[in-house]
């Protein structure tokens, strides 16, 4: 059953009206947009699977006793009302974006706006693909707004800008991550199950081909003389580059990724056995209760990285720093979802920083450091 509150918002010009919806409003993530947003003034309505629960998050986030909420189990309801009330923007935070983001995006034309926080290749893509059709409807779409994505991608933009088209990219996507106690949540244990599933890729003479997940491991030090490991994954970092520098070759690696050798063995056949459909549903609902306990981030910034190589041997190198990685995606997607909402952005289906620009990357509170 899907329930909606009698208050709307004002139909304007463009068919919408001046809400922005964040759906999965109850997550880190969702629960940090839903407050900066309401902070910034704009009207913002919790979207989720349960009333007291999203009631519960407008409460958090300050929006008054009243505050309207939408109750939706699925993403197919959830597009229905978005079909029929036409909120500006909607926020996407609910997961498995390859599954939900072409669903909830498609509802949002003609007029209305979407942005999600998607970090991998198949949901990246898809979303992308819908560039035409958001362009004739008038609306912008935003995948992989959060630290993955931009990150990186903001990095090789700087590097490239006014150059010619280089011949080989590498991102490097490191986030430090303070862990909260609960449960690992369905969102990331489905993110999770996707990377090992998916396996690795890279570009090579421009096509996007397969590779091993947890090639290429590398230990990074980073410009505050910190270090950690990574390792290669087939990521939107790694679609986000290629788009933004048209290097035919591009690798993308990982903190997330385990560099140790016997863990990176078990990779390949691991994600082999969890493409069997009832064995990944299994997983994503076990994984998705595991309890975590509280624990500071591991390091004191999180870290995109990149290194641009052309034809006649010059190099450049940068970084992004940024504090916790998870509160950065935060602010990114908040920052996103502002701009679209007060007339921002131009019609088309995007990454972030080709959406917006690089400097998205510092509003949102990133550094750069660049060679």
């Amino acid at each position: 059953m899907t329930e909606t509150s009698e208050t709307g918002g004002t139909t304007g010009e463009s068919g919408t009206n001046d809400e922005v919806w964040i759906v999965g409003a109850t997550g880190r993530v969702g629960r940090g947009v839903t407050a900066r947003l309401a902070a910034r003034g704009l009207k913002v309505v919790p979207v989720g699977r349960s009333r007291e629960r999203m009631a519960a998050a407008a409460a958090e986030a300050g929006l008054p006793g009243d505050a309207k909420v939408v109750v939706a189990d699925s993403a197919e309801r959830i597009a229905a009302e978005i079909a029929r009330e036409r909120p500006r923007v909607v926020v996407n935070t609910m997961g498995a974006f390859a599954a939900t983001a072409p669903v909830i995006a498609r509802a949002c034309m003609p007029g209305g706006h979407y942005v999600d926080q998607a970090n991998d290749v198949a949901a990246v893509e898809g979303l992308l693909a819908l560039n035409d059709e958001a362009v004739r409807a008038g609306s912008t779409l935003v995948t992989g707004a959060g630290f993955g994505v931009l990150a990186t991608e903001a990095v090789v933009a700087k590097l490239c800008d006014g150059r010619p088209t280089p011949h080989r990219v590498r991102v490097d996507s490191v986030a430090s991550v303070a862990v909260a106690p609960g449960v690992l949540g369905a969102a990331l244990a489905a993110g999770i199950v996707g990377v090992l599933t998916s396996g690795g890729r890279r570009y090579e003479n421009g096509r996007l081909v397969t590779s091993r997940l947890g090639a290429d491991p590398r230990q990074l030090t980073f410009p505050d003389g910190e270090s950690a490991k990574s390792a290669g994954v087939a990521s939107g970092e790694l679609v986000a580059a290629h788009a933004a520098s048209g290097a035919p070759f591009v690798t993308a690696t990982s903190g997330l990724v385990p560099t140790a050798p016997l863990i990176r063995a078990l990779l390949p056949p691991l994600g082999r056995l969890l493409s069997v459909p009832a064995l990944r549903r299994l997983a994503v609902d076990r994984l998705g209760r595991i309890p975590v306990k509280p624990a500071p981030r591991p390091r004191e910034h999180s870290w995109g990285h990149a290194v641009v190589e052309w034809t006649d041997g010059t190099r450049r190198e940068g970084w992004l720093r940024a504090d916790d990685g998870m509160d950065f995606t935060a602010d990114v997607t908040a920052t996103v979802t502002e701009l679209l909402a007060r007339g921002g952005g131009r019609p088309g289906a995007w990454t972030p920083a080709a959406a917006l620009g690089t400097d998205l990357a510092t509003t949102a509170g990133g550094t750069f450091i660049l060679d």
